[in-house]
């Protein structure tokens, strides 16, 4: 299928590893220009040198949750290319304590400026360089501790994804008039070469496959290519009427039945 996605300025924050790597394959592949960010310079280097055969891919080491640095990403990303046409926020995970009865102020806040006020910021540093550019489209990465409540889930992670759920549906309404469409896309667990649940079957294949078996009805974890299938769709214009929508991306993955933290 052709997402006429080629020549389109697509900036994707988080895009070393997992999830972000992914989704930069899948523009690339489609014929974008990207402008891929990450904290590690080393690590983005070399998915930049990895995918310029099939694109033009601009790399800017960046921590988005600093506000000068994202300014800097956004203010680079307009440099090379004259304007942002796809925005796909990535950042995200759960610093600090698991369990919400052991969360201290500080994982609350850490959390909530990883997973929801860097994407805002980025957002609004962004939009002004989307308006009125054809097929302008922003996805954001949630996930499904964002609507479904689990013990063994980080409150304050869950809390600031649910957010951030809620919010891209005003963004989606607010930007609207400008022709810029927001929506999310939430993934459920997702089996990344070196991430903590690759760890836990490595260190525990028994426990692991119990968790399988309890949690997952299609018998395996999400693979990170399939999340990013549907963000670079979702970002097309064959995705054109899909706006302000909350997409989950799990495999119908359930609450993990046993109380307590994760088994990593």
């Amino acid at each position: 299928m052709n997402l006429h996605l080629a020549g389109r300025v697509v900036l994707i924050t988080g895009a070393s590893r997992g999830i972000g790597l992914a989704t930069a394959a899948g523009f690339a592949a489609e014929g974008a220009h990207l402008v891929v960010s990450a904290r590690g310079a080393e690590a983005l280097g070399t998915v930049a040198a990895a995918l310029r055969g099939a694109a033009s891919v601009t790399p800017v080491a960046a921590d988005v949750t600093d506000a000068a640095q994202a300014e800097a990403l956004v203010e680079a990303a307009v440099r090379a290319h004259g304007g942002i046409d796809v925005l796909v926020n990535n950042v995200g995970g759960a610093p600090g304590g698991r369990r919400i009865a052991e969360s201290t102020d500080a994982d609350w806040r850490g959390t909530l400026e990883l997973n929801l006020v860097q994407t805002v910021r980025l957002m609004r540093l962004s939009a002004p360089h989307m308006a009125g550019r054809p097929g302008a489209a922003i996805i954001n990465v949630a996930s499904i501790s964002g609507w479904t409540s689990q013990l063994a889930s980080s409150g304050q992670y869950g809390a600031a994804k649910a957010a951030l759920i809620f919010d891209t549906e005003l963004w989606a309404l607010d930007l609207n008039a400008q022709g810029i469409r927001v929506n999310t896309v939430s993934p459920g667990s997702i089996l990344v070469t070196g991430n903590g649940w690759d760890r836990y079957r490595e260190r525990q294949p028994a426990g692991y496959a119990d968790y399988v078996a309890n949690g997952f009805p299609m018998g395996r974890l999400g693979h990170a290519e399939e999340v990013a299938d549907v963000i670079v769709f979702l970002a097309s214009p064959r995705a054109h009427w899909i706006n302000g929508r909350h997409i989950p991306v799990d495999g119908l993955e359930q609450p993990y039945p046993a109380p307590g933290r994760r088994p990593f």
